[in-house]
């Protein structure tokens, strides 16, 4: 398992977990997911987890992401018990073991080869990322403004980009990118 947590860090921390699963056996690895998602919910610090299933005749890698709201949390939970018996139990359904990959904040978004993910081509990134971030630039401003001026803070340029752009990174990273990159994914990873 090669770990790269960079302790001390309160900015949450996340773990992309990547196992390659022969297609015979992905129906016992779906059994495998139903008891992971509770063992990490019982976690301290647990804030989500998302699982990205393999597009059928392309890939047979499940990617698991879990999120925890510091690496300290993070880390206790990928030293648990529960984590260490949930991979025991299935290592026998992995082709190349249990790839992990670990960062604070969200270098895991460019995760590197070592992390054994499938990474889509920048051009896809690129244009996924133009495309959702374009409605919101629109949109956020009639939004936020009208929201800072009846808290009273000055119509300032600096302030309300401020706010804008926090608006629309929050929306990008917890809310858009999520729903749509899933929605997506058999083109993105084609």
């Amino acid at each position: 398992m090669d770990t790269n947590l960079e302790a001390g860090m309160d900015e949450g921390a996340t773990a992309v977990i990547t196992h390659r699963v022969p297609i015979d056996k992905h129906a016992a690895y779906e059994e495998w997911l139903d008891e992971i998602a509770p063992a990490c919910r019982a976690s301290l610090g647990y804030i989500d987890l998302h699982i990205v299933r393999p597009v059928a005749g392309v890939t047979e890698t499940y990617t698991i992401i879990i999120r925890f709201d510091t690496p300290d949390h993070l880390q206790q939970w990928m030293d648990s018990s529960a984590r260490a018996h949930l991979i025991a139990s299935v290592r026998p359904l992995l082709v190349d073991g249990d790839g992990v990959f670990i960062s604070s904040g969200l270098d895991f978004l460019f995760a590197p080869k070592s992390a054994n993910a499938q990474v889509p081509v920048r051009w896809k990134q690129y244009l996924i990322t133009w495309s959702a971030i374009y409605p919101l630039v629109l949109a956020v401003p009639y939004v936020v403004d009208p929201v800072l001026g009846f808290l009273g803070v000055t119509d300032n340029h600096f302030i309300t980009t401020l706010f804008i752009t926090g608006t629309v990174v929050y929306l990008m990273v917890y809310l858009v990118m999520p729903r749509y990159t899933n929605l997506i994914k058999r083109w993105l990873f084609s």
